[in-house]
Order: C-alpha cells, then structure tokens, then sequence
C-alpha cells in the first residue's frame, strides 16, 4: 500500500493513514484488530513528542500543547529499566500523530501492540516500538495509549 508522506499535517487524514498503515503493518505478524489514537487527557492536544525503549517495550509521549506527559500501555511496569529514545522522523521531525494498534487473541485478550507515528512536519509513518503482551487480562491497555 502507497502512502503519500509529503507535505504538512492534514489533521483529516492523520487519523485514516495511520490506521491503514498499522493494519498493513500486522502487529507481531497478526490482524489488527483495533486501532487507539492518542489524545491529551489534560487539554484535547494531539501532537506529541514520543520516546521509546523497543527492547524494554516502553512508550510515553508528552503533548505539545500543555506538557501533560502519559506512559503509554503497560510502560510503567518496566519503567526502572528503560534505555529511552526521542522519536525522530527521517526529514528531523519530532512532533508525531500517536496510534497503537492491537493484534488480540481468541479471547479477546490483547496479544501485540504496536506503536505508530506520522510526521506532523512532513507526513512519515513508521512503528517505533512494538511487543508481545504475554499476561491476562490485558483489555485495560485499550485505554492506556
């Protein structure tokens, strides 16, 4: 699937690329079966800056309109052994549009999320970060992006 990646933001689309790109993504292999997008719970923000621990499998963005900081999904379980990262796009870019997609189990239970970010500066897409949930229940990660 082509993805057009130039240009500005287009809040309008933002959303509709991200979740295509995740689906086509298959979180650890598996269907997409939910896609979360991010929002600030203290001001509606949603443009944020992101650091990740792929290995650590550890999320947090910060909005850039209040500063307001959230641990994304079950991060604050490894959160003492983080090596972190700034997300940074390919054209130096580091205010990102924020999904995760869930690839669940049988049982509705959360198998694999997968974080993903577009540009705001020039579009890009691209998972930063991605891992197993390998512990039930795991439903609650739905609402911890």
């Amino acid at each position: 699937m082509a993805f057009d990646s130039s240009g500005p933001r287009r809040p309008e689309t933002a959303a509709a690329e991200l979740d295509a790109y995740l689906r086509e993504f298959r979180a650890g292999g598996y269907p997409v079966a939910q896609v979360v997008h991010a929002a600030c719970a203290r001001c509606g923000g949603s443009e944020f800056g992101v650091r990740v621990d792929d290995e650590a499998g550890y999320a947090d963005r910060t909005c850039h309109s209040c500063g307001d900081r959230w641990v994304m999904l079950d991060g604050a379980d490894v959160a003492e052994d983080v090596d972190l990262g700034d997300a940074a796009c390919l054209c130096g870019g580091e205010r990102f549009d924020v999904a995760v997609g869930f690839a669940l189990r049988e049982d509705g239970e959360v198998r694999w999320v997968s974080v993903s970010l577009r540009c705001t500066a020039d579009g890009g897409l691209g998972v930063y970060a991605d891992w197993k949930i390998d512990y039930s229940p795991s439903g609650h990660l739905v609402a911890r992006v």
